[in-house]
């Protein structure tokens, strides 16, 4: 498995899961279709179905009380949905479905939601299929940064499911003070109690950015060497105690870390039963990520997925997307609607960074087949993955 491997895409939505957070998930009921008044597609007198694959425990569900997105959207369209979280690692779902569009044949799956940058390399590939933006009206509802990024260039494949903020997680008891700078991670100080990240973008990320490396131009390994010389200086003297994926929150809690780098949304969780954790976006500034919606090439139900796309894209709906897993919406006016459900979490920085926050957030550059290799490699030489 490639270091590149986000593979703590999926235990971010484990970690919510164990914080208490998440319950289980109530899809694809017909009965409650009915109870609603709404209809299936057979009783609607159409065939209209739609399959997204999603990565784990990352929409709403119905369950105490609450009417789960998937089931309003059933209700409210008559599409017949099977929602899947078959999507728990970026470079397993890309080997999974290589043979298949790589050969120009369809997959099973109508919309899934890669990482950023896993959507530009299949996009990149031209294995995803333009969105059917006259289909869906609230795609003018995505927010500005999200129009043309740097992973969609032209802006017509992808409309972003959810995003986060990779910066420094900490433990105030055991550092006595707050943490503001990505050098404080290389504090002799804290000598054997600092965590990085398996999650190459970020951790690296984070220190080409705190050495005046915009991670947003990167074309080459040339052009991020330094960071990595830097990284594997720090292992070597025993600054790091471990490369972690989401299991950095345990150790924070339990002060085996004074600081590590994390992920906003994690933090935000973690913070509720443990204040003295705490998350900072660095001074240098901090790494910005998505999953990110794409209709994969030969999609056979795309106007539904059109449909579930525009459906999401209302702040009223995204809004209560958002008050369930606590990440950054990309749609428009939903911090107006999430105050009316949640108003201490619309009002949280980690969920709506604001505008001197945002300028110091970059996303990682698209690269290129071979330059990823050797990213890998090189990230993989120092962690010992």
């Amino acid at each position: 498995m490639s270091s590149s491997t986000p593979k703590n895409q999926m235990t971010r939505r484990q970690f919510l899961a164990r914080s208490g957070a998440l319950g289980a998930l109530g899809l694809s009921l017909p009965a409650f279709l009915a109870a609603c008044g709404g209809s299936d597609s057979s009783s609607s007198g159409g065939s209209e179905s739609l399959f997204f694959d999603n990565w784990p425990l990352y929409v709403d569900p119905t369950a105490d009380g609450l009417t789960g997105t998937v089931d309003r959207f059933m209700a409210a369209t008559g599409v017949s949905m099977t929602y899947g979280e078959g999507y728990n690692d970026n470079d397993e779902y890309f080997a999974k479905i290589q043979p298949l569009l790589g050969a120009g044949k369809s997959i099973e799956a109508d919309i899934i939601a890669p990482t950023f940058w896993m959507a530009g390399r299949l996009i990149n590939l031209g294995w995803t299929e333009k969105l059917p933006k006259e289909l869906i009206p609230n795609f003018s509802n995505i927010e500005d940064e999200y129009v043309k990024p740097l992973w969609d260039p032209t802006g017509e494949y992808s409309m972003p499911w959810q995003g986060g903020v990779a910066g420094i997680a900490y433990n105030i008891d055991v550092t006595g003070r707050e943490i503001k700078s990505v050098a404080d991670l290389f504090d002799p100080e804290f000598k054997g109690k600092i965590g990085m990240l398996t999650e190459m973008r970020d951790t690296i990320g984070l220190i080409c950015m705190s050495l005046g490396i915009d991670i947003s131009t990167i074309t080459s390994f040339e052009d991020a060497a330094p960071a990595f010389e830097k990284l594997a200086q720090a292992k070597a003297d025993g600054q790091i105690r471990a490369f972690t994926g989401n299991d950095y929150a345990d150790d924070l809690v339990s002060g085996n870390f004074a600081a590590c780098v994390g992920w906003s949304g994690d933090v935000l969780q973690l913070g509720k039963d443990s204040p003295n954790v705490r998350f900072v976006i660095p001074e240098e500034g901090g790494t910005r990520w998505c999953d990110t919606m794409i209709l994969p090439k030969g999609v056979k139900n795309g106007a539904a997925a059109a449909k579930w796309m525009d459906f999401c894209y209302d702040p009223v709906q995204a809004a209560q997307i958002t008050r369930y897993v606590g990440y950054m919406s990309p749609v428009k006016g939903v911090r107006d609607e999430l105050a009316k459900l949640d108003p201490e979490l619309a009002e949280n920085p980690l969920v709506f960074p604001d505008d001197a926050a945002n300028a110091r957030l970059r996303s990682f550059a698209t690269l290129s087949e071979d330059v990823e290799a050797k990213f890998g490699e090189e990230f993989s030489a120092i962690t010992g993955a």
